[in-house]
């Protein structure tokens, strides 16, 4: 069993529209670690390039992407519920067909739904750095997660972080340019630029207002 987990389930209120949002729209869009393996043409009925993104939040970038994106298919997982109830009002509203959620564990979802192969990409905006060094244990990017991450990539496909903490910007790319079957797709050691289409979330603009940088890593599964 594991014990040591890179999130804390964060308290708060759900909405009424959260909450209706939970009861009316989790049965089109919602998924279960129960449901066990996923077809993914199944799911979401036709061919198309799967992005999963871990800990979205409250959603508002993840849903505009998939509105920005219709080509794709979008699975989003989340502990938070108030986020994942926000993030299927948001989704419903906007009339959206391409996107599913999990609200759970993405290590369980990864283990137990994700076939090998089957992701086009998977995005990692964000996460906790967990700031005190007594604590990088719990950084989820660790080489058994990058090992995980490749094994549910296509070859090709690509796995997408980005942070606002550098300290942990270092650490994703010494654990990332360690990986092996893994290439950087700016070079050795190299950041990458902001792409257009990842929209500015809401914890990159507190970090800004900090004075903290942001840096983007993408690696791209090799074989």
């Amino acid at each position: 069993m594991r014990t040591v987990r890179s999130f804390v389930v964060r308290g708060g209120r759900m909405t009424e529209g959260q909450e209706r949002a939970y009861s009316e729209v989790w049965p089109t869009m919602g998924l279960d670690i129960e449901q066990g393996m996923l077809d993914l043409t199944e799911v979401f009925g036709r061919e198309a390039p799967v992005v999963l993104e871990i800990g979205f939040g409250m959603g508002d970038s993840l849903v505009a992407m998939a509105k920005a994106m219709p080509e794709k298919g979008y699975i989003g997982v989340e502990v938070h519920r108030p986020g994942v109830g926000r993030l299927l009002n948001n989704a419903s509203e906007a009339g959206l067909t391409n996107m599913r959620v999990f609200c759970t564990d993405a290590l369980d979802v990864l283990a137990k739904c994700i076939p090998d192969g089957s992701l086009d990409t998977v995005q990692l905006f964000f996460p906790d750095p967990w700031h005190k060094k007594k604590h990088n244990k719990r950084r989820i990017v660790q080489p058994a997660f990058a090992e995980t991450i490749r094994k549910k990539l296509r070859v090709g496909g690509q796995f997408h972080m980005a942070t606002d903490w550098e300290p942990y910007a270092e650490h994703m790319m010494e654990v990332m340019s360690a990986a092996p079957s893994y290439a950087n797709t700016q070079g050795e050691g190299e950041y990458s630029p902001q792409p257009e289409w990842r929209p500015v979330t809401k914890f990159q603009r507190r970090g800004e207002r900090l004075g903290h940088g942001v840096w983007d890593l993408i690696f791209e599964r090799t074989d």
